[in-house]
């Protein structure tokens, strides 16, 4: 269990880590992070990046001082201060010769279905080209009604959207304790943890009702969501120069250990979760492509019955009307209709803009029942 084994690996970076208390960015210990993520790149390692600190970088150009801030000097802050940060990670990673992006995100971009879509495809098609993506909460828009709260758990949605493996939790403590030790001498390090329970719970203490406190409440908070999509997740000390590194050649941490694969937790989300609000009916050679583990394209589409959105969970179904699995549209109910049976090179003369090449995207399907006799089939899409 290490950092170089993992595929693909989600950093989350907290602003203690990144900034100092003026508000200036920690550079040599940003370039430090650098120097370890274009390690993990050089072994074939995707990375993403899950960063605080626009606030507080924000806050010290804009003079707006300590104390607490209102809601709009903190958008204010976190406009300012987002485009210092991205312009630091370009530089610190230029350096290696690896691009960056910047993306903002909202509850909502991971957590409805549709805008989840958008969001995956554009992480997909980054990390696709070699780019770190650095993501951070839409300061700038988010109300306390409609944020995360805290990128610990933004970070867990991020991983899980991206099917990442490891999502690694930098902090300014190695782990899980039995109890805080800086309140208890004689608490223990927890090193693995197979499953959440309640007694895994109290060991982060009591929440203040009504309040985000933060800590290692929030850890684990994300450690639910990261290890229910099937990505480990690890606590470890963040505060000194090189602490990827150091965790990858097995310093101290807490793993958090999920139970299934993360595109195995994914395809269970969209079997077991998710109502379908309508089906395609597809012919014997998508069948059998299906059946290889391929997307769905439109040309093997035969019939679209229901009205749904795109992003919206659909039964397929095979030419005998056999359910064979349910995937999330790429395409609404009305479009799906119209490119059914075309070619991809289709799509943008019938539909007027040029949408993606699958109606259903492998990673965006759960396929249970695939007839033997499909394989022999002629005509296959994929």
């Amino acid at each position: 269990m290490t950092v170089r084994v993992s595929k693909r690996l989600v950093i989350k970076i907290g602003s203690a880590l990144l900034v100092e208390k003026n508000g200036e960015i920690r550079r040599a210990w940003l370039e430090a992070l650098a120097d370890d993520i274009a390690v993990c790149k050089a072994r074939g390692q995707e990375v993403l990046i899950v960063s605080s600190g626009s606030i507080a970088v924000g806050r010290r150009q804009l003079g707006l001082g300590d104390g607490t801030l209102k809601l709009e000097e903190k958008q204010a802050a976190a406009a300012i201060g987002q485009i210092e940060l991205a312009h630091a990670y370009k530089e610190a990673l230029g350096r290696h010769g690896i691009k960056v992006a910047q993306l903002l995100l909202t509850p909502s971009d991971t957590e409805e279905r549709r805008r989840h879509l958008n969001a995956r495809a554009t992480v997909m098609q980054l990390l696709k080209l070699g780019v770190v993506p650095v993501i951070n909460e839409n300061d700038t828009v988010a109300t306390s009604e409609i944020r995360y709260g805290d990128n610990d758990r933004l970070a867990a949605r991020v991983a899980t959207m991206a099917s990442a493996d490891l999502l690694v939790l930098l902090s300014d403590i190695d782990g899980l304790y039995t109890a805080d030790p800086r309140k208890h001498p004689d608490a223990r390090h927890i090193p693995e943890i197979a499953a959440i329970t309640p007694d895994v719970e109290a060991m982060a203490g009591d929440a203040v009702p009504g309040v985000s406190t933060g800590g290692m409440i929030t850890k684990l908070d994300a450690a639910k969501i990261a290890v229910a999509g099937g990505c480990r997740m690890a606590i470890a000390l963040g505060k000194e120069n090189h602490a990827l590194k150091a965790l990858a050649d097995g310093a101290r941490a807490s793993w958090f250990l999920p139970s299934d694969q993360p595109l195995t937790a994914r395809k269970r989300w969209i079997s077991g979760t998710l109502k379908p609000v309508g089906e395609v009916v597809v012919d014997a050679g998508a069948l059998a492509a299906l059946g290889r583990g391929k997307s769905l394209l439109p040309a093997g589409v035969k019939a679209v019955h229901g009205r749904f959105d795109r992003g919206d969970a659909v039964l397929i179904k095979g030419p005998d009307g056999r359910v064979v699995g349910k995937g999330l549209s790429a395409y609404s109910s009305e479009d799906a209709e119209r490119i059914a049976g075309r070619r991809t090179a289709d799509i943008q003369k019938i539909l007027g803009f040029d949408g993606r090449a699958e109606l259903i995207h492998r990673d965006d399907m759960s396929i249970e029942t695939v007839a033997d006799t499909a394989e022999t089939a002629l005509g296959s899409t994929v």
